[in-house]
């Protein structure tokens, strides 16, 4: 079809300093109505090499621009050539308002083969060939769904983030279920619904197991333990929520703690291996003296040992007339004055939630010798109280070896370095390899007499050497670090040597 059987649908161009026709002015609203019809129609083809098409207005028309000056043909004759166009036009458009009138005509097909041929030919100037390549509309893979993969065709779907999905296949990753409400949480390339986003990342209270709140900053603030990551709501540390005197954990609402009755609590995993009594202390008193006898530390005075409760402890440091001890929460003390103390005898019964039917007895403690006697809590894990024993036989020893005036720095320092040695040579058998504790290896044997300990009790073991080692107070803390130091640098026995020489330890 030639380029003037497809202009003639449309309105005539008009060009800058071109004079136009009054007749088309009157014509130009069914012109525009008709260029809206038979948008589409127009192309710019056949225009002249050098040429760059012209758009008139808002309407995507595509005209041709006149090629130099009218020399082949008089402006009467063109003119004329335009009116012409414009009544048949105009003619077309009076034929539509006839009723019946039909779109289709015989030669419809022919004019619309005839625009595809030309629009998809390849006979373009190549100044007019088109910029981009037109975009293949398959309605089948049209839109693809990132949930199933299939074709989404022509029913719902819903688009999120570029992508489309069915609206089954729009599920959360977390539960699995279809996403249905209008709000969701996106993280990464996957969905959640926004309830199971929160489960899965906001913080939960390990004591209420409820979502720990925010502050009136708007962040989440919690507290969670060093060594256990407990965390829990800041709340709990005020309220009355139990703490565990062995472990430090807070009591979780779905466990209950057991009371030993003297305002301590005391979690199950603790409980397991508590000792409750006098009797039961001795055979661990006795195996932690052999431990000092297989560092060539032997203890030569049988220096009595106590189980007690906390009345009877606080009491016996009240009447102590030296001593540093080690506040909120003394658990052991190695006596030098004569006292009464109220000892554990048998060993308490369950009953429900708490200990029930300790029996004590009253035991006066005569001076003998520089160590009256080592008092320990009841009712620890016995691994604690082993590091406690190993505490206070450390400060008999040097009573009973002539270290005189030592600071607590020093003399705390080297007990807390003895505690922690043992629980080491308990937990970690082989881990420390040092010239003057070569025979220990027998005496850590001998302390383990209750065959192999549960992964829970290795876990208390290394807990409490966690608490010696971190300890903030200058002198059990700040204390122990300096004598590991120098112990690790030196030995124990040239450390020891050093101190009962100079009263610190050595650089």
């Amino acid at each position: 079809m030639s380029s003037s059987n497809i202009n003639h649908f449309s309105q005539p161009c008009i060009y800058a300093g071109q004079f136009v026709s009054s007749y088309a002015e009157r014509k130009s609203k069914v012109m525009k109505w008709l260029t809206k019809i038979f948008k589409g129609g127009s192309c710019n083809r056949g225009s002249p090499r050098g040429r760059q098409p012209q758009f008139l207005e808002d309407e995507n028309m595509v005209w041709r621009a006149p090629v130099g000056s009218l020399d082949d043909r008089s402006r009467a004759s063109t003119e004329k050539e335009e009116l012409d166009q414009n009544a048949t036009a105009l003619s077309l458009a009076e034929d539509l308002k006839r009723p019946g009138y039909k779109w289709r005509t015989e030669n419809d097909e022919d004019v619309g083969s005839s625009l595809n041929h030309d629009l998809t030919s390849s006979s373009y100037p190549p100044p007019y060939a088109p910029l981009y390549a037109p975009w293949q509309y398959n309605p089948t893979s049209y839109r693809i769904c990132s949930g199933c993969h299939g074709d989404i065709g022509s029913g719902n779907y819903l688009g999120c983030m570029g992508t489309f999905f069915h609206p089954n296949c729009f599920r959360c990753r977390a539960c699995g279920y279809p996403i249905t409400e209008y709000e969701f949480s996106l993280s990464g390339n996957n969905y959640y619904h926004k309830s199971c986003f929160r489960e899965m990342t906001h913080p939960k209270c390990e004591v209420c197991y409820q979502f720990i709140p925010t502050n009136a900053a708007g962040l989440i603030e919690y507290r969670c333990h060093p060594f256990w990551s407990q965390k829990y709501c800041p709340s709990h540390e005020n309220d009355v929520t139990k703490r565990c005197c062995s472990c430090e954990r807070l009591e979780p609402w779905n466990a209950r703690y057991i009371s030993l009755g003297d305002g301590r609590s005391l979690c199950l995993e603790c409980m397991e291996s508590a000792i409750m009594d006098t009797g039961d202390c001795q055979p661990l008193y006795h195996s932690i003296r052999d431990y000092y006898e297989g560092m060539n530390m032997k203890i030569d005075q049988q220096v009595p040992m106590l189980l007690v409760e906390r009345q009877a402890l606080n009491e016996a440091i009240e009447g102590e007339k030296h001593g540093f001890h080690h506040m909120p929460e003394t658990r052991g003390l190695c006596l030098s004055e004569e006292q009464t103390v109220t000892s554990i005898l048998k060993r308490p019964r369950m009953g429900g939630r708490e200990v029930v039917g300790i029996r004590t007895h009253p035991q006066k403690l005569t001076r003998k010798c520089e160590v009256t006697a080592i008092l320990v809590l009841f009712g620890l894990p016995r691994l604690l109280t082993g590091a406690i024993l190993a505490h206070e036989l450390m400060h008999a020893w040097l009573r009973l070896k002539g270290f005189r005036n030592l600071s607590l720095e020093v003399e705390e320092g080297i007990c807390q370095m003895l505690s922690y040695m043992w629980l080491e040579s308990e937990v970690m058998p082989v881990s420390r390899d040092m010239p003057s504790t070569s025979t220990a290896s027998s005496s850590s044997l001998s302390s383990s007499k209750k065959g192999v300990k549960s992964g829970v009790e290795n876990k208390l073991g290394e807990f409490f050497m966690h608490q010696i080692a971190h300890d903030t107070s200058p002198a059990y803390g700040g204390g122990f670090r300096a004598a590991n130091e120098a112990v690790n640098k030196y030995g124990l026995r040239r450390t020891l040597d050093h101190i009962y020489l100079t009263g610190n330890f050595p650089l």
